[in-house]
């Protein structure tokens, strides 16, 4: 079943959701500096010659990558679809009038101050504020 959020229960889920963005955002930039620093170290190596440098980077990136496919489920888990793991945004499912929309939060904003479309992404966002004449899904 899907959770439908309000602006109010999105706010109060909000502590948990950024606590686990915060992580996943975190180890979002790690995972590509390693990625990076991998593919560096492991351009020369060949099966006569093993890196053991390139050996570790890749466990820590595996590692790295596992953790993060963790935080997305938490976020899942909560009803939340995480929209960008470089920028820490999510959406909360909610309906305005019967229909669709996502209640949209980035990373370093105080609330869930921002909605959009289904189909309208990140440019299509628009102030909450917006919503009070129509009233959002209840949770």
């Amino acid at each position: 079943m899907r959770t439908i959020y309000t602006v109010e229960a999105a706010n109060k889920t909000l502590p948990l959701v950024r606590r686990i963005v915060s992580d996943a955002v975190r180890d979002y930039w790690r995972w590509q500096e390693k990625v990076r620093r991998y593919e560096e170290v492991s351009a020369n190596r060949t099966l006569a010659e093993p890196n053991e440098e390139a050996d570790q980077l890749e466990r820590e990136t595996l590692e790295l990558a596992r953790e993060i496919e963790g935080y997305v489920s938490e976020i899942r888990q909560l009803g939340v679809e995480m929209k960008g793991l470089d920028t820490g945004l999510v959406d909360f499912p909610s309906e305005v009038e019967g229909r669709p929309v996502l209640l949209c939060w980035q990373l370093g904003e105080d609330s869930v101050q921002y909605w959009h479309e289904a189909d309208a992404g990140f440019a299509g966002r628009q102030p909450v504020d917006s919503l009070e004449h129509s009233s959002p899904g209840s949770r």
